[in-house]
Formats: C-alpha cells, structure tokens, sequence
C-alpha cells in the first residue's frame, strides 16, 4: 500500500505521480473504514483529500502553518502527519482527537473545535512570523459554511493591513452542517459559476505578460487598481473590496490544478484567498446524497451507510416533536438556528413552517439579539442552540435579552459532557454563565416527559428562560413522577431519613442509582428532582435542613459558579450545620471520550458519587 509510505511528515513529497493518485483512494478508504467503525467526522473529511494532499505538497511541516477552521476536517491532515495508526482510537478517551491539538503533533499549529475563528489565528501566526523575522508560509483553511460568521469578517478586515503573504483557503462545498443560507452563499454562488470571468482573466493576464518590458508592471497594476477585470465582470467583490486578493474557483479534487495556484499565491505580498471547490462525502455514494447526516456519524454499515445502531428517542427528537405540535396551536412561535436545524431538531419545524422557522447562518450573537427583537415585537422565540456555541452569545444575552427581560427561550441541546468532540464541545459552564445573569430562569428535566412538559412552560413564560437538556438517548425512567412544572419549585422523588440529594438534570438519573447502592449499605436518602437551577426551591431547602445530616447537591457542570455553589452558599447563609458535599466537574478542561468513561475519570457516576458520600459520613 501506497499509504504505508507515510510514517511521518513530508513524506507524501517522495512519491511518483502515479502513487500521490492511489494514495487519495487509499485515504479514502481508510477513512471510511476506521469512522464506520468507530464514528467521527466522514463528508467533511472525504471532501477535503485532495485538498490536504495538495497542501502537504506545497508546505513544509511542521515549518509552516496551517489552521483548520472548526478542525473537524483535519483527519487527511493527521494521516500525512504520522498518525494512521492512532485511528484505532480515535475521539475515545486517551486516544487521538478528531480536532487539531498542538499537544498531540508539532504540525497541529492551533487548536480549533468552533466555527470562524480560523482567519484571526492565522492573522496571528503570521504577524507573530513578521515581528520576528522568521520565514515560513501561514495558511487558513475556512469553509463557506464558517464565512457566515461575523468573526471572519472582522479578521479579513484586521488582514488587509499586513503586507506579507498570508493565505486564505475558502473550502467551498456549498454545505456546512445544515445547508448554508443567506447573502454570502448567494454571493458565492455566482462567483462558482463566472467561468467567463476566469477565462478571460486568465487570457488577458496571458496576453499582457507576453508584452516586453512592461507585461509585468501592467499586470501588476491591474491587480492593485480597484476597477480592475475583476470588478467590471462580477461587480462587488467583497474579498477585493476588503484589500484580498481573490484566485479562483479552482477545482479542489484537481491536486495539480491546486498546486499551481497555491504557488501563485504564495507569491503574494499581502493577504490572498484561494477559492476552491470540493463536495462533501466525495467519493463515498451514501455521504454525498446525505452531506448533513454524515457530517458527524456514529458507527454504520459501509455498504449501505445506515447506523448499525438506532437506538431510543433523544432529548432532540422529543423536543423537534414537541415545537411542531406547539407550532400548530401558537401562530406566534417562531424558531431560530445558527446552521444546525438537523442537529437541534428544527428540520420538522422548518418543512412545517418556513415561515416561522430563520436559520441565521453560524452567527450566534446574531441569533441572540435577532429572538430579543422578535420577542419584543410580540413573537415568540426558541433559539435551539448547543451549549458551548451559545457561549458565543453570552454578551448578547446579558445585553440585549435579560437586561430588557424579553421573554426569549433558549432550548440548549448537548448539555453535560457530550463525549467523543471533546474539550470545544463539553456543555459544561452554561449553567455558570446562565445563573449569574439577572431575569434569567434556568430548568433541567430529569427525562423525556419532563423535557416536553417545561418546554411547553418556558413557550408559556414572560420573560428570559433556558432549557437545558443533554446529548444522547433520552431517559425514559421515573415516569410515574410527573408532577406539574410550578416556578422555581422541586420534585420529591423519594424520601428518607438519612440524606438529600439534591439532583438536577441528568443527574436525576445517577442520583436514583446511587440511593438504590446507598439503601445496600443501610442508608436511607430523599431524592429530590430540582427541577430549577435559578430560582431553586429556597423554601424546600430550608425545610430539609432540619431533617438530614447531610445534603448532596448533584450537576454535570463545572463547581465554579455552578448549581452546586448557589445552593451550597444558600445553605452555609442559612445556618445549616450538616455535611454539604457538591458534586460537580472540576477547574479544568474535559477531553473526549465516551460519556460513560468520562463520568467515571471524573467520579460523577453512580458509583464515584457514592464513595465519596460513604468516605464524608
């Protein structure tokens, strides 16, 4: 195999042109193999092969830089480094990441997991190369997917005042996770499809080289004046009107065709963007029909691509099927997305009211205030978003929703530890930023029936509230607990003489195992469902603390500001002299793994928690 023949970086530059062909196959199938296994990122990692090889032959690792935009399509990039064999573990816990990692390799340059940050870090390696007199080539490598976000914006803006070369790749697969929308898709589009811009670029600038003396300067001149070609055949050129020069479209399964362009750019003295055009899940047939369900896949059948595993119901699944009932009977409920109506669970929304349903492209902050305005012109708004993307929005939810108490729902999926993403992607601290902010109302429910019940209540609300609800099946236990959703109130689930734990969440669910492995050791614990991370139940509380010894508060979030500290400072103010043990993630990053696994290294399974409790009595 071709493929062995890579051990480490560079390598790929000591093959024939025959082998650099069989190789891209080989990688193909390399990839399709090890993610049917053990799932991971396959349509936006098959679309970028040629892409990555043709970078690895016009860069020298780990000399020069490249940064992934996301990082998601990173794995061709970990194969031309050395890494194949590390795929036997790939996102598990102790293995390789699906992401860059300047720990892991010395030719991962900087770290990514979100969207649009990619232009800004490579502004920074290159400025960092300049005030420092060192030589090496810095590339961006970011979608059309992630140009919908405003960071890029700002960081092509902040670029045109260097004057050295930095390349900009826009990856162009006309698909980021759901299907890109809005002006810069659109814009993008024309310029896909301007081969007579191309064409005739390319004979004038042939034309004109071929004068004596002066061909060159012409050309040049050409380039720098802002009426040039290009702006008398495709008017607005946004990149040139930003001071980038643009190249392109180039085909980007063309490696060659690739090669030649990414010389001309590196000759460049300023900021260039590259335009090239790939298709995701290119050359697997089933990832090509279906880009969106392929762009972070569990483990599947290669032949047909259908999950080996379908498992139960979601959190996601329960709450899409609820927002289309809720938008049958309320006209004024509308639905947002920031490029994720498939992973939020608004696609049965969207095909049942277009109407109501805005996808703002990958631009939480924008997301934010656009549902305050909603809400404030008489709407209804849910913003689906994941935990740790809605962290982008943190100053527009303080800002623009709370500080007016405009009654926004913010349905936060992926909540608690998520798993094989690892540390970008951990849904750890939104109960910490959400809980410090005034207006603001926080719930979690301990299942599928409660998920729907207080999704139904916060559509209800008047003013700011958050849903927040985990990755993965939902629990379907404790059903016979159904109590009606009253403000700020508990849930009383069991009751015993010796101990409380006070759950909130997900942990509902270890809570209920650990009062079964507690009752064994002859220990008699109230589980109380909390039902409310702000306001919690004060006034249950302050009973319960006459009654126990000790009260355990349980949430799959990090201490430092969390439920746990609120309740614990609460109980301290009180008076409360019994044990308070807080069960929580601790002052550091979580990296990926399963769910299950990393519960268990954090001690906030079932089993950790009770040792702990056993070792404070």
């Amino acid at each position: 195999m071709v493929l062995d023949k890579i051990q480490k970086e560079n390598d790929i530059k000591n093959l024939t042109p025959a082998e650099i062909d069989v190789l891209r196959q080989e990688i193909r199938t390399f990839l399709i193999e090890k993610i049917s296994e053990l799932g991971g990122h396959l349509a936006s990692n098959l679309g970028t092969v040629e892409l990555t090889m043709a970078l690895h032959l016009f860069l020298d690792f780990p000399k020069d830089k490249i940064v992934w935009d996301v990082g998601h399509q990173s794995y061709t990039h970990k194969i031309l480094t050395g890494r194949k064999d590390d795929f036997d573990h790939l996102r598990q816990y102790g293995g390789m990441s699906g992401f860059p990692k300047r720990t892991e390799s010395p030719c991962d340059s900087f770290d990514t997991g979100h969207s649009s940050t990619s232009i800004s870090a490579g502004l920074g390696l290159a400025w960092a190369r300049e005030l420092q007199n060192e030589d090496y080539k810095v590339v961006s490598v970011i979608g059309d997917g992630a140009l919908t976000g405003g960071m890029a914006y700002e960081a092509m803006n902040n670029a045109a005042a260097l004057k050295k070369n930095f390349i900009i790749i826009l990856n162009d697969n006309n698909m980021s996770i759901s299907e890109n929308v809005g002006g810069m898709s659109r814009h993008l589009s024309k310029l896909r499809t301007s081969t007579n811009y191309v064409e005739l670029k390319e004979g004038v600038q042939s034309s004109l080289e071929k004068i004596p003396v002066y061909g060159e300067r012409i050309v040049s001149g050409i380039r720098k004046t802002k009426s040039s070609i290009k702006q008398m055949v495709i008017p607005g050129m946004i990149f040139e009107d930003m001071g980038i020069m643009y190249l392109g479209p180039v085909d980007g399964h063309d490696i060659s065709a690739m090669l030649k362009v990414f010389q001309e750019a590196s000759q460049v003295q300023g900021p260039v963007l590259v335009h090239v055009l790939t298709k995701k899940g290119y050359g697997y047939r089933p990832a090509e029909r279906h880009p969106s369900r392929f762009h972070g896949t569990a483990p599947f059948d290669i032949e047909t691509g259908i999950p080996l595993s379908h498992g139960k119901a979601t959190y996601t699944d329960v709450f899409s099927t609820v927002m289309r009932k809720m938008g049958d009977r309320d006209d004024k409920l509308v639905a947002i997305t920031a490029a994720m109506a498939d992973g939020c669970g608004l696609k049965r929304f969207h095909n049942m009211f277009p109407d109501r349903f805005f996808d703002v492209g990958i631009a939480e902050e924008h997301a934010v205030t656009f549902a305050a305005a909603l809400a404030a012109g008489g709407m209804h708004p849910v913003f689906a978003v994941y935990s740790s993307f809605l962290q982008r929005g943190y100053d527009q939810m303080l800002h623009d929703v709370c500080m007016q108490n405009l009654p926004v729902v913010f349905a936060i999926d992926r909540a608690g530890l998520v798993g094989s993403d690892g540390e970008t992607h951990q849904g750890v601290f939104d109960l910490s930023y959400l809980t410090e902010m005034p207006n603001m109302t926080v719930m979690a429910p301990k299942n599928k029936w409660e998920l729907s019940d207080m999704l139904k209540y916060a559509i209800a609300y008047d003013a700011p509230i958050a849903l927040r609800y985990p990755r993965g099946e939902a629990y379907d236990g404790l059903q016979e607990h159904r109590q009606p959703i009253v403000y700020g109130k508990c849930e009383e689930i069991t009751v015993g003489q010796d101990i409380l734990l006070f759950a909130l969440g997900s942990m509902v669910k270890t809570a209920e195992a650990v009062c079964g492995q507690l009752k064994e050791k002859g220990i008699e614990a109230t589980l109380v469902n909390a039902r409310f991370a702000k306001p919690f139940d004060a006034a249950y509380l302050k009973e319960a603390m006459t009654k126990h010894s000790m009260i355990v508060i349980l949430e799959e979030n990090v201490a430092l500001g969390g439920f746990g500290e609120h309740v614990a400072c609460f109980l301290r103010r009180e008076g409360y002299e019994g044990q308070i043990l807080s069960i929580a993630i601790g002052d550091h990053f979580v990296e990926h793994g399963n769910v299950a696994v990393l519960q268990k290294e954090l001690g906030i399974d079932a089993d950790g928690i009770t040792r702990q409790i056993l070792e404070k009595l």
